[in-house]
């Protein structure tokens, strides 16, 4: 039996309240959330924060979750994670790879191409959706 797929992206603001999008060198070249599908033995609070780190450059500690969705066409989960930078500095830098270009837009002028999944999560994250981080869970211990 095949496992759901998992994916993880961070919801981040500049201090002027733009939001980070990364654009993707495949596909239909379009704007994202940055984030990514889950690796063996990852969370996805740690996919959320390795995937800003490989697309863009930036550390990012995840603050509470936004969102949590589900997309029967490929029966995936996708959680969606308010993030900060921990180096309010630093300035991110497309890997070239996966990402093209980098940059804080706008929530009222968002780039085009982009979904209308990836608005949907920014309006969910922007309209104060806050749920726990996920709670990780040790190896099971068996009462008897």
């Amino acid at each position: 039996m095949k496992s759901k797929g998992i994916g993880a992206a961070a919801f981040i603001v500049d201090k002027e309240g733009s939001v980070l999008l990364v654009r993707h060198t495949y596909g239909r070249l379009n704007w994202e959330l940055p984030g990514g599908g889950a690796e063996n033995d990852e969370s996805p609070v740690e996919t959320a924060l390795r995937e800003v780190r490989e697309e863009t450059g930036l550390e990012v500690e995840a603050h509470h979750m936004t969102g949590c969705y589900y997309a029967p066409g490929n029966d995936s989960l996708h959680f969606v994670f308010w993030c900060k930078q921990t180096d309010t500095c630093a300035v991110p830098v497309p890997d070239r790879a996966e990402i093209s270009e980098c940059r804080f837009w706008s929530p009222d002028a968002l780039p085009r191409p982009i979904s209308d999944w990836t608005v949907l999560r920014i309006k969910d994250a922007l309209a104060g959706k806050r749920f726990e981080l996920p709670t990780p869970i040790g190896e099971r211990i068996w009462l008897e």
